[in-house]
């Protein structure tokens, strides 16, 4: 419990000291209109609370990762605790920060748009592709998972209908301008969010579990406890835990809030602390994973040590808050992942309409985009939801896509920096962005989903990618090659 305690000042002051330096490499300008103005639509571009734009943004980029990732990756350790920590501050904040800003100071453009800008045409189209397949997985993820705490709630028969009832509103919410459900009623489920965090770390504090700490060393011990088989802290835990340290995900909702920012110097509280909030989320979920499946936690609360993520979080929150504790902590996972899940889809209609220059002031037009994606979505559930390691497999691929996307993200920031002349400032991005190009290679190399290459060969992959992908930088820096 110590290690959660220092873990959460830590963040407190990474968004102190660190926030404010990376708000000055920027330099924000609070005296230049913001598209929420200069753009107004009432559709997508519609000026907003600062407080609303916030919860909005928080809850967008939060959904079921702080929550699914960090007790997922508890099973690693109190090693995840240094990733949620150090990742979340230096890489995933400023990532969120930056992408936001960035489309504040270009018309709100969607992230396509501005890695065209950045990293050039050929760079963009990939990322438009990948980006749209990432929101089909996000929307995928974030209904298969509020379904089964639902089903579970309602007896284990009924989760097909909750697909269904999730889809509906999907298709509901994707559609309408972005103030007549997003804009009213998300605020209070940020809030539920939020409170159901609260309550267990209250829980938690209470109850003093004897928790892997940091000087009971950093080690796997997921491999030695068996829960983890064959997964390696790097790269497995830097993949398992996105949202909660740094995700690709949430440069695709930046955008959204910066079409409903009202001033330049809001950006640090919506973005980098929208982003530090969900590390503490994602902290103090990880304790909770980490008493569930190294504390005895699981026959406290009547389950079992294979128990998927989602029932996990059933059964922790019913035993612990009581039937209204836990109606309201169920509350948040519930409608976390399932607003997530329809700002994806929006954030895709968005940027494949963005890229066909098509206006969205129509149903009709919003629509002939929307539903192909909630299609392919459908059919991506159809193959996995029988299968009852589904979840899991669905979300490796999630993660790998997921940080693959923030790569690009952060190297398009990076592109940006050095063409501003910002000076050796481009650091603050180029070393985050060369880590997580090393991370998503090597996965993708060693997993089972992937290359499946020997295990032995992590080192190498890690240390030749980071190095190789720095050196690339500063040759297309220096212009001796052409992007």
């Amino acid at each position: 419990m110590i290690s959660l305690i220092i873990s959460l000042v830590a963040l407190v002051l990474g968004y102190l000291l660190y926030g404010r330096f990376v708000e000055r490499v920027f330099g924000p300008d609070p005296s230049r209109p913001t598209p929420a103005v200069t753009k107004a639509d009432n559709v997508d571009f519609v000026p907003l609370p600062t407080w609303k734009v916030y919860m909005i943004q928080f809850l967008n980029i939060a959904g079921t990762g702080p929550i699914f990732g960090a007790i997922m990756g508890a099973k690693f350790g109190p090693s995840c605790y240094l990733w949620i920590v150090f990742g979340c501050i230096f890489a995933g904040a400023v990532h969120d920060y930056f992408s936001g800003m960035l489309s504040l100071h270009n018309g709100g453009a969607g992230l396509p748009g501005l890695i065209r800008k950045y990293l050039g045409k050929g760079t963009s189209a990939v990322v438009l592709v990948f980006s749209i397949m990432l929101m089909v997985l996000v929307g995928a993820v974030f209904v298969y998972s509020p379904a089964i705490i639902l089903g579970d709630m309602t007896g284990g028969n009924s989760m097909m209908i909750w697909v269904a009832v999730v889809f509906v509103y999907y298709l509901i919410a994707t559609l309408l301008p972005i103030d007549k459900i997003i804009g009213r009623f998300y605020p209070v489920f940020a809030f539920a969010l939020i409170f159901m965090a609260v309550a267990l770390a209250v829980c938690l504090f209470v109850k003093w579990p004897a928790i892997p700490e940091f000087w009971n060393g950093l080690g796997n011990l997921g491999e030695t406890s068996g829960l983890l088989k064959g997964q390696s802290i790097f790269p497995c835990l830097f993949i398992t835990i996105a949202c909660g340290a740094i995700s690709g995900f949430h440069s695709t909702q930046s955008p959204l809030m910066a079409r409903c920012l009202k001033n330049e110097k809001l950006g640090r509280p919506v973005f980098y602390g929208a982003m530090v909030t969900e590390g503490a989320i994602a902290l103090i979920w990880a304790a909770v994973g980490s008493y569930f499946f190294h504390a005895g936690g699981a026959a406290e609360v009547g389950s079992s040590l294979s128990a998927q993520a989602p029932s996990v979080v059933t059964a922790v929150s019913t035993s612990w808050l009581g039937v209204l504790g836990g109606i309201l902590a169920i509350l948040g996972v519930v409608a976390a992942p399932i607003t997530s899940g329809d700002t994806a889809f929006r954030s895709a209609r968005l940027m494949i309409a963005e890229a066909l220059h098509m206006d969205q002031k129509s149903y009709a037009k919003r629509l002939y985009i929307a539903v192909p994606l909630f299609v392919a979505a459908a059919l991506l559930l159809w193959f996995n939801i029988a299968d009852e390691n589904g979840f899991n497999t669905i979300w490796r691929y999630f993660g790998w896509a997921n940080q693959t996307l923030a790569c690009f993200t952060l190297w398009a920031i990076t592109s940006y920096l050095t063409s501003e002349k910002k000076g050796a400032w481009y650091f603050v991005t180029m070393l985050p962005a060369a880590f997580m190009t090393a991370v998503c290679t090597t996965y993708i190399c060693v997993e089972k989903i992937g290359l499946n290459m020997p295990a032995a060969w992590i080192p190498y992959i890690a240390t030749g990618v980071f190095v190789l992908s720095i050196c690339l930088y500063y040759l297309l820096r220096s212009g001796k090659i052409r992007r």
